[in-house]
């Protein structure tokens, strides 16, 4: 079963790892282990040091992260400590082949839960030989927005809500789900136990485990509406900040649904009828809504989000029509609306920030799929620079 190829226990005698996660994806027949396994899992910081870095990246869909490794000669502590690099643009459509090399800036740095010891994750943005961001890079300008003084006196926090679909190999049908065929309707799943409801929850935990241990500031994770559907949340976060984790996070779910032999999607509807879609609902705040009178600043930043309304569909993510429905827990993608505890609302306020009078939003409106370097850097444009 794919669920034990993840936690099942080390035998006597393997290598053991500074982070003990395990790939059992390896084994051969007859069960024994693998030597390939000994090899991914031996710890090389007492014999040199030397460490691999990751170097992750947006490729040419927006959506897809690519990567590859380089030996650093010592452990670093920031970004700036590392080389930039480059990769074949022409083969992740982001440069034509005739001109194809495209420049990595690191720009966050995190534990690497797979190799362990001190090997990191890089996170980078794109940018062309003489300095440009590459139009894929929306990082870039959403670092900008969030040097702008007026926003950093704000610390606007972000807390996203990430939810995904766990599909079967080959068939790409939802775990758990009979091939072809349907489970019973929508109910018992959310939040559920029990092997009859609850499909992946190793993958779950596994990621859980593997965001915390490289420093993701990862708040919590819960099975979704639909059956093979996950969520986790990142936040609250800082700028810029919620962008690279939610990035991460990302790069290490693949990671593991690749190692367990299951297929993410992030697609927003994954299968059409009376199923739930899969959003990333991004709750916001800045200094002024969370302190007194912070009410009377929430309100007026829904006002400047009904107003450019279509400014953020056009930007919350790929195929998001067939999700913002005004069923299952959604608005309709024409019309934008805001509710306290509406979550068939585009924005939804909570009870306790309309008692307290103070507090933050959620933005019920983007997709599982959105880049939340755009999202976040247009919230953040909208409600503090943009005036109507």
């Amino acid at each position: 079963m794919w669920g034990s190829l993840v936690l099942k226990q080390n035998k006597k005698g393997a290598v053991r790892s500074s982070t003990k996660f395990r790939v059992y994806a390896v084994k051969s027949e007859n069960g024994t282990i693998n030597r390939l396994e000994d090899l991914l899992n031996l710890d090389i910081t007492p014999f040199t040091d030397k460490i691999i870095a990751e170097y992750i990246w947006i490729g040419g869909t927006g959506i897809d992260v690519r990567s590859k490794s380089r030996t650093i000669s010592k452990p670093v502590k920031h970004p700036s400590e590392l080389p930039k690099w480059n990769y074949d643009g022409s083969s992740t459509g982001q440069a034509p082949g005739e001109d194809s090399e495209v420049i990595l800036y690191p720009q966050a740095i995190f534990k690497d839960p797979f190799r362990g010891g001190n090997n990191i994750l890089v996170i980078c943005d794109t940018y062309t030989p003489a300095g440009e961001p590459i139009p894929t890079n929306k990082r870039h300008s959403a670092a900008e927005i969030f040097s702008n003084k007026k926003v950093a006196d704000q610390v606007p926090w972000f807390g996203i809500e990430q939810e995904y679909t766990l599909l079967q190999p080959n068939v790409k049908w939802p775990l758990g789900w009979p091939v072809g065929a349907y489970p019973g309707p929508q109910g018992p799943y959310y939040c559920a136990a029990g092997a009859d409801k609850s499909f992946g929850r190793d993958i779950s935990d596994a990621h859980y485990k593997a965001c915390l241990y490289a420093g993701i500031n990862i708040s919590g994770t819960n099975g979704e509406v639909m059956p093979g559907q996950w969520e986790y949340q990142v936040g609250p976060s800082v700028g810029i900040e919620a962008g690279d984790h939610i990035w991460a996070s990302r790069y290490i779910l693949e990671r593991i649904t690749e190692q367990a032999g299951v297929v993410l999607t992030l697609d927003p509807k994954p299968i059409e009828g009376d199923w739930n879609g899969a959003g990333c609902h991004t709750n916001y705040s800045t200094k002024s809504m969370r302190e007194e009178g912070g009410y009377e600043v929430i309100k007026k930043a829904i006002l400047n989000l009904s107003l450019r309304h279509k400014e953020h569909i056009s930007a919350y993510g790929e195929g998001n029509e067939r999700r913002l429905t005004g069923k299952h827990e959604t608005a309709s993608i024409d019309s934008f609306s805001w509710g306290v505890a509406n979550r068939g609302c585009s924005i939804r306020v909570g009870r306790e920030t309309e008692k307290q009078g103070k507090g933050y939003l959620e933005d019920r409106r983007p997709a599982s799929n959105m880049d939340p370097y755009v999202v976040t850097g247009l919230l953040a444009e909208t409600t503090i620079l943009w005036e109507p």
